[in-house]
């Protein structure tokens, strides 16, 4: 690694290190859009990187484990771990798709629609090309949902990074980086309304399916997991949207 990253390592306040695996992900992908972890950084040794960030070698291990999952990070045997060069990782940015969203007025049902074409595919892809890696973080992502039924915002976190890593696991990088994109754009509309969430339980299980089809490597399977999970997230969000609106007008919302 350059010494202008390290620097940029040892220069963290107490208040900006991570405490959690999720923090590390956020951490280090952040560090990456600014430009001070360039394409082909090697991140510092293991011990000395937990240090930098304020955090255990097993969180960072497990931070390090995700962005590696989906694309982010290599991990190369004997010589360590490394920012992926550019045509190497799904793209990290949304900000087009975003702009033509403002312009053009994408409706919610749209970018549903897009997600949908899209994962049904990737997660047949997926199922027959997922690592045993990629497997065990799909597993540790349903495990978090669990934890967190009773933490909307947190549960979403995790959920964002299950189809993540699906679409990582597909390995097709064009098909990646557009479902990352449409992917963004809803996790931030939903962002907004998960806290009125009521079928956080249902979702989870819902994941549990497509996990379960990935582990058996079954492509259908996957596919209509998916397809059932996404249909269940729309009528989820719609209602979400719909309570939201009412809290707003001071008015409850029929369920």
């Amino acid at each position: 690694m350059v010494p202008r990253s390290r620097e940029l390592f040892r220069s963290l306040s107490s208040q900006e290190r991570a405490t959690t695996a999720e923090s590390v992900v956020d951490q280090l992908k952040e560090m990456i859009h600014r430009g001070e972890l360039s394409p082909g950084d090697r991140l510092p040794p293991e011990r000395d990187l937990a240090k930098m960030l304020g955090v255990s070698r097993p969180t960072l291990r497990a931070g390090i484990r995700s962005l590696t999952a989906v694309g982010v990070l290599q991990s190369r045997q004997g010589a360590g771990t490394f920012v992926s060069e550019a045509e190497e990782s799904p793209t990290l940015d949304s900000s087009p798709l975003k702009m033509m969203a403002a312009l053009h007025g994408f409706t919610s049902d749209e970018m549903f629609e897009a997600r949908l074409a899209l994962e049904m595919s990737i997660a047949a892809m997926a199922a027959e090309r997922a690592t045993s890696e990629q497997i065990t973080l799909l597993s540790e992502q349903i495990a978090g949902m669990y934890a967190s039924l009773n933490d909307p915002e947190q549960y979403l976190v995790h959920d964002m990074r299950f189809h993540q890593t699906i679409a990582a696991a597909s390995n097709n990088r064009i098909l990646t980086s557009l479902m990352n994109m449409v992917a963004t754009i809803l996790f931030d509309s939903r962002s907004k309304t998960v806290k009125r969430a009521k079928d956080l339980k249902q979702s989870a299980e819902q994941h549990h399916n497509i996990y379960r089809a990935m582990r058996e490597h079954d492509p259908e399977g996957a596919r209509m997991a998916m397809h059932d999970h996404l249909i269940e997230t729309q009528k989820a969000q719609r209602l979400e949207e719909q309570e939201e609106a009412a809290a707003a007008n001071g008015r409850p919302v029929k369920r």
